[in-house]
């Protein structure tokens, strides 16, 4: 099927990929700041990577390394899901205004999340943005079921 079909198939598939592609992008991101926070804090979580950047002692672990860390992997914990019910709810249909406001709001929060995960922002910044983020995905979760439910 020609790309234009798919998409003609779905009116909300463009806003999806667009999202989805950023965040993946920003996924990206988040994991070369973590290796620049690596190499400038010289803590390195491999052996052999401490030695190539000036011994052994520096195999270890870091605050600020380990926050790049839990940024990342709660970004893998609520994106990948987020792919998931995106793709699936862009095809039951949706009016592609509210779509396009799911998978924005998903995209804004999770990126506020993360400036504010690294930035060491106040709280309760970064939880407010986690939560809010957490709403399209509950909705396109719901949405999803009901009609998978309808069909059995």
């Amino acid at each position: 099927m020609p790309a234009h079909s798919l998409v003609m198939s779905s009116p909300a598939l463009p806003a999806f990929l667009l999202c989805s592609t950023l965040l993946v992008i920003k996924m990206y991101v988040v994991a070369i700041i973590t290796g620049q926070v690596r190499l400038r804090k010289k803590a390195f979580a491999n052996p052999e990577d401490a030695l190539r950047h000036g011994g052994p002692q520096y195999c270890r672990s870091d605050p600020d390394v380990e926050r790049c860390l839990r940024a990342h992997r709660n970004d893998m914990e609520t994106i990948y899901p987020f792919l998931f019910l995106g793709f699936v709810y862009s095809f039951l249909g949706p009016n592609p205004f509210v779509a396009w406001m799911h998978f924005l709001v998903f995209l804004l929060g999770r990126v506020v999340h993360t400036v504010a995960y690294l930035g060491k922002l106040r709280a309760p910044i970064r939880s407010v943005t986690y939560t809010l983020a957490q709403l399209p995905c509950a909705s396109m979760a719901l949405q999803i079921l009901w009609e998978a439910a309808r069909h059995l």
